[in-house]
């Protein structure tokens, strides 16, 4: 009925089932914790995170005799967001609503090429730094989605303006 394995010392019944592994338990805690880290740093680049993204803002004025592409960064991501189905009876404490918006934000100038004399060439735009998940400032944040089917067009024929003092001569440092 029973028999005796030298080699692992352990008794094995005339089903086939080791006492041992009767005992232990298949997924053990240190095993869980493993799989769970694993399963995340599998998954994690799967999520897109709030986080700043090369984009190309093209400005013109009706003005000045050229419109201009200028390269920055922008916030643009994934944040969990909630709005509960019973809106009505919770209030809007269980409305939660976060969008990816700037942490900390530089704001450089550039001169607008073809301008007249009388007309002001400064163009102001924000650059990206970094990002977070929260709550839309109104008062300094476009908060509206906005999208178009053609993209962005201009006019007028486009100049190309590079983030960086260095790479053009109509960057202003601010």
């Amino acid at each position: 009925m029973f028999r005796r394995d030298v080699q692992t010392h352990s008794i094995t019944t005339t089903a086939g089932l080791s006492s041992r592994s009767q005992m232990m338990p298949l997924l053990t805690t240190e095993n869980a914790v493993f799989t769970c880290w694993m399963l995340f740093l599998l998954f994690s680049p799967a999520v897109p995170l709030c986080l700043p993204t090369d984009f190309t803002l093209y400005v013109e004025k009706p003005e000045c005799d050229y419109c201009v592409a200028i390269n920055t960064t922008i916030c643009m991501g994934f944040c969990y967001s909630r709005d509960s189905n019973m809106r009505d009876i919770l209030r809007p404490r269980f409305l939660i609503q976060r969008g990816c918006t700037y942490d900390k934000v530089e704001y450089r100038a550039a001169i607008l090429p073809g301008c007249p004399v009388d007309a002001n060439p400064v163009f102001t735009y924000p650059v990206a730094l970094s990002c977070h998940c929260g709550a839309c400032r109104t008062d300094s944040d476009e908060c509206a989605h906005r999208t178009s089917v053609d993209g962005a067009r201009c006019s007028k024929p486009v100049r190309r303006i590079y983030p960086y003092p260095g790479q053009s001569n109509y960057m202003i440092p601010f």
